[in-house]
């Protein structure tokens, strides 16, 4: 993905007010030299950080006339308006290694026969994963087949295909799973018993 940014020569809390007031976002650009102070037309923003690839693969930063090739490292949202406040981004190149995390898409969940043959509910334990790897190897997203799954089954991160070179990042657990194949629950069977209707007995009139 492609964006644009423009130099930033005031810096400061009130710069940055002025900016967000005037529709700009400012920023910061870091690694491989210099640091850079960065804005950002707020609305081009905003838009690009609803798509999952800006989030997930190395964008193209164009800034002063030249292209780099950049990583959104963190981005800072008001407390209660839709509205950016700041951006951070890394410069990488082809020997930068870095450590980011990746969303998972599930794909076979339907067709699977925990699914479609006992009715089981999948449940995704995670919904990304933490790796390391070459800036260039960075996939956009990690794919996740269940059409293998079958009742009372876990999927692992073993069980994950990667690229060379990309490794699963994991705290304590050494391979956790990332989806499990839940029984159904059992349907409770409530059974209201009728109302009773006393019959009375009218008085006949003399």
């Amino acid at each position: 993905m492609k964006f644009t940014a423009f130099e930033r020569k005031l810096q400061g809390t009130g710069a940055s007010r002025r900016l967000r007031v005037a529709g700009r976002v400012p920023g910061i650009v870091f690694g491989a030299g210099d640091a850079a102070m960065i804005e950002m037309d707020h609305n081009a923003l905003f838009h690009a950080l609803k798509k999952e690839a800006f989030h997930s693969t190395i964008l193209e930063m164009e800034l002063n006339g030249k292209t780099e090739q950049v990583l959104l490292r963190d981005f800072q949202m008001h407390p209660y308006k839709p509205q950016v406040l700041h951006t951070d981004f890394q410069r990488v190149d082809s020997t930068t290694k870095i450590t980011k995390k990746v969303p998972l898409h599930f794909v076979g969940e339907d067709v699977s026969p925990a699914v479609k043959l006992d009715s089981c509910t999948v449940n995704h334990v995670m919904t990304e994963l933490a790796i390391t790897c070459l800036a260039q190897q960075l996939p956009e997203f990690i794919q996740v087949d269940l059409s293998g799954l079958v009742r009372g089954q876990s999927l692992h991160i073993s069980d994950i295909k990667l690229a060379d070179g990309i490794k699963v990042v994991v705290h304590g657990k050494p391979n956790p799973a990332i989806a499990t194949a839940i029984d159904p629950a059992a349907e409770e069977v409530v059974v209201v018993a009728a109302p009773v209707v006393e019959a009375t007995k009218g008085k006949k009139k003399k």
